[in-house]
């Protein structure tokens, strides 16, 4: 083992145990650098220090090791999932990572409460209609209930609503809320056009609806030649008995579903759930096109860009023996020659790391058609893991081979895409730098903070600050203030309280720290411009915070409108005597100011929109009692159409509400009475 390490942490790698387990390694100064997982964790983890990488990217990270956790588990797939739970929370600076802060969206229908024996009472026969009896189809982002009925994931909004709209003009299943359903005294437009029943005005019966529920469940599943002739027999049996508006209305859907999937080219029904995986590896950057199939249709695709990509095949590279270290399977025996030169290899280990981080968080369907080889040991993990025994299909041929082929020509265009963008964003990065005189040797690291103040007529101001770092705008880093305590509409006074809340206590930590920058955090050290929208006065109010805070004044610039307000026209206003800058309309220096200045304007409106509604319906009375957050406040008003409604509610009909139990329907009693 090599003697530049410390003693401890030799000490720590010699009485490793050759059990299954997750390992981390981290620096002098505390950061994690890499996670990995282990059949063996003796033999893996010495592989890293009994030979020496000297002059590489992978010399460098061992050389930073300094401390060694780990953590021993019972099986190599409780290993498999705890490494990515790891990936995905800590950000480690060696792994691939795949960054994927949104969820997929799923298309639902709600649970129905309709039994043949309400379809002879009163209600089903005229009486009270009520939206449980008739289930809404919608789209839905988030935690999956076992009562609702889910399908998908789809790959994207867009496939959703594709597939609404479909189901709209087949099926006719209602999309309203449930309180615009109680509501309705007369067919929507929805209903006149023909893509609604019209059950909330009892156009049809609680019976005929569920039918058709059925038929498009049957639908999304794949079973299309079964609701095929399910319609054909209604049509048949409806014109037997001379009904002819009916058997015309199921000779409808008939037509329609028939044309939905004549126009689906990519549809097969000997698939049903696939997905299909591209991977492409370019400039040192790197896009995994996913693919899905779902009930035999083919839903779109998503391209997905990871970090860290060279970085991170080399040391996935040494930890399964590419490197001179044993594998921990003999599964690399079986790889193709061709998969061994150093492109193919880094395509092989970023689409690896994508399985694994992706299809630990989802359920992987039961066919990965992939357009690289991968770790065979992996995909038994992940069935053991899932509990679904995976197929993978490296060599597709027929249709999936079609399906493969598009996959990669969209993976190649989004890598292009991102390149060709990411060289444009640098550019401007630069002409930025260079227009306000900074060094232009480290632009990777160049971090802008702007902020904007919004609010309606002195209502529910908000400020908004937004960062651009390496050279993309950085939205988890974004953060909004609410302004209290100033005269209503006075801006100036807004952006002093903003400015002091931001850089307050950075400024104190700086004088205790002799002026050197303290903070080694993302978000939390000085930026290197402070861009403020505004002119003269607003530049002037900051410059005020500045001196008082004893920051460097450099720092601020202000965005002053041009002649007319016109767009391109702007100038730079400085805080520290130099005088103001015309970057010139096609400049992308201005475009670079632009873009970032837009975002704290959207950042803010949205803020300020979402505060002044609360404080309108009241929503935040109702956020001031304990145990009643964001969602169920907004289950609340949703369901008592506002403040008042639920004002005027029992503490029974309180109860009724998802997520509200006794005592809290009690508590939100009192406390509005």
């Amino acid at each position: 083992m090599s003697a530049t390490h410390p003693d401890s942490l030799l000490q720590a790698v010699a009485a490793l145990p050759a059990l299954p387990g997750v390992y981390r390694y981290f620096d002098a100064e505390g950061q994690l650098l890499y996670v990995g997982k282990a059949k063996d964790l003796k033999r893996r983890v010495s592989s890293y220090f009994q030979k020496t990488h000297d002059g590489t990217r992978i010399g460098h990270m061992v050389s930073k090791i300094v401390r060694l956790e780990t953590t021993v588990v019972r099986s190599e797939a409780e290993a498999l999932l705890l490494e990515n739970n790891l990936i995905k929370t800590q950000q480690p600076r060696y792994n691939i990572l795949f960054r994927d802060d949104k969820s997929y969206p799923y298309l639902r229908l709600s649970a129905s409460r309709w039994t043949p024996a309400f379809e002879r009472s009163p209600a089903g026969q005229g009486g009270q209609v009520r939206p449980e009896h008739y289930p809404r189809m919608s789209y839905y982002r988030g935690a999956v209930e076992k009562k609702q009925q889910y399908f998908g994931p789809y790959p994207s909004a867009w496939a959703v609503k594709e597939t609404l709209e479909l189901l709209q003009k087949v099926f006719r299943l209602r999309t309203c809320e449930d309180t615009v359903f109680s509501h309705r005294s007369r067919p929507c437009l929805l209903a006149q056009i023909k893509r609604c029943s019209g059950p909330c005005v009892g156009l049809v019966s609680a019976a005929d609806y569920a039918q058709d529920v059925r038929a498009a469940s049957a639908f999304l599943r794949g079973e299309t030649q079964s609701v095929l002739d399910e319609i054909e027999a209604r049509m048949l049996m409806h014109a037997e008995r001379l009904e002819f508006e009916q058997a015309a209305e199921a000779r409808n859907q008939i037509s329609a579903l028939s044309r939905v999937l004549h126009q689906q080219a990519m549809e097969n029904v000997s698939d049903q759930d696939v997905d299909i995986l591209a991977v492409r590896v370019q400039g040192g950057r790197a896009c995994v096109n996913l693919a899905m199939v779902r009930g035999g249709r083919h839903l779109g695709d998503r391209p997905y860009f990871p970090a860290h990509v060279e970085d991170g095949a080399l040391l996935a590279g040494l930890a399964d023996g590419e490197s001179g270290a044993q594998p921990d399977s003999e599964v690399d025996a079986a790889v193709p020659s061709e998969a061994r030169d150093p492109v193919a290899l880094v395509a092989q280990r970023v689409l690896e790391a994508f399985i694994a981080q992706h299809y630990t968080q989802a359920a992987p369907p039961p066919v990965l058609v992939l357009g690289a080889p991968v770790d065979a040991g992996l995909l038994e993990l992940l069935t053991e893991q899932s509990g679904i025994r995976i197929h993978p299909v490296f060599h597709p041929r027929e249709h999936r081979r079609a399906w493969l082929e598009m996959a990669q020509q969209n993976a190649e265009l989004q890598l292009a895409r991102l390149l060709a963008e990411e060289g444009s964003q640098q550019a401007r990065t630069r002409a930025l730098a260079q227009a306000l005189d900074l060094p232009d040797d480290a632009l990777d690291a160049l971090r802008i903070e702007c902020f904007d103040i919004s609010h309606t007529a002195g209502e529910a101001t908000v400020a908004s600050c937004v960062v651009f770092e390496g050279h993309k705008m950085q939205g988890s880093q974004y953060r909004r203030y609410n302004i209290d305590g100033i005269t209503p509409g006075d801006d100036y006074a807004a952006m002093r309280q903003v400015l002091e809340r931001r850089y307050g206590k950075l400024a104190e930590a700086l004088r205790e720290a002799g002026g050197a920058d303290p903070a080694s955090k993302a978000g939390t050290r000085l930026p290197d411009i402070v861009l403020i929208d505004g002119g003269k006065g607003q530049v002037g109010v900051a410059r005020e915070v500045f001196e008082a805070l004893g920051l460097d004044l450099g720092r601020l610039v202000g965005v002053e409108k041009g002649e007319g307000r016109k767009v391109g026209l702007e100038e730079l206003v400085f805080a520290d005597g130099r005088e103001k800058i015309y970057l010139g309309a096609d400049s992308a220096a201005l475009m670079l100011v632009a873009q970032i200045r837009d975002e704290a304007h959207r950042f803010a409106i949205t803020g300020m929109r979402a505060q002044r509604a609360r404080t309108r319906t009241g929503g935040s009375q109702l956020e001031d009692i304990p145990g009643v957050g964001p969602k169920k406040r907004a289950r609340l008003l949703q369901r008592f159409g506002g403040l008042k409604g639920v004002a005027d509610a029992s503490v029974e009909d309180l109860a009724g509400v998802e997520g509200i139990s006794d005592e809290l329907a009690d508590a939100i009693y009192r406390a509005l009475h």
